[in-house]
């Protein structure tokens, strides 16, 4: 577990009154200082509502008050492996059918170990999926981090596949929806990629 220096303490309200203004030096400093708090307070709080409010805040709230803290920060920073993964979290929660179609799909045009490392619960279905993102955030906040990132971007791998089969099929049938999926598919391996650089630089001692 690492140690965070000089954690903001925060209240019931952090992410509102933490939200910082334009100045991009100022903007980069409160994304890190309350990335780092966020994990460190999700790591040590002995209190369970803690954890689950930290899971549901964007259920909540959405992801405007996040985006403006987070969403700017590069892929190689906490902040933005964070940002990153409530993205991913805000997805499936929005297309669970969607996501658990693609996901199934992948999974059965795959041969990686991908589908495994994600540990999506079978038979795959909108329930199955929408746990699986609780889990990997869940795991980020109180498990080993570079675990869940890796878990993340083999679940994006997955779906991505998936979506890539689907807009095959249907691409002389619908060439805007098959356009459509095609985008999604490069969007996940994109961040898919982006977790697996979050994984290895958190090992290194180097995510921050």
């Amino acid at each position: 577990m690492r140690d965070f220096h000089r954690p903001v303490q925060f209240g019931g309200n952090e992410f509102e009154d933490a939200a910082g203004g334009t100045d991009p030096a100022e903007v980069s400093f409160v994304a890190h200082e309350t990335a780092r708090s966020l994990l460190s307070r999700a790591r040590t709080s002995q209190d369970p509502d803690t954890l689950e409010n930290l899971l549901s805040y964007t259920d909540t709230y959405g992801l405007a008050e996040l985006a403006e803290l987070w969403s700017l920060s590069p892929a190689d920073t906490l902040p933005g492996v964070l940002w990153r993964l409530y993205l991913m979290r805000a997805f499936i929660g929005k297309n669970p059918v969607d996501v658990s179609f693609a996901f199934q799909a992948g999974q059965d045009a795959l041969s990686t170990v991908d589908p495994v490392v994600a540990g999506v619960e079978s038979p795959v279905g909108p329930d199955e999926v929408r746990a699986t993102a609780d889990e990997v955030l869940r795991g980020a906040f109180q498990g080993d981090f570079a675990v869940a990132l890796e878990r993340a971007a083999a679940f994006c791998r997955v779906t991505a596949a998936g979506c890539t089969e689907r807009a095959n099929q249907i691409e002389t049938l619908n060439h805007e929806d098959a356009h459509a999926l095609t985008k999604r598919a490069l969007r996940l391996m994109t961040m898919a990629d982006e977790f697996v650089e979050g994984a290895r630089l958190w090992r290194a001692d180097a995510l921050d």
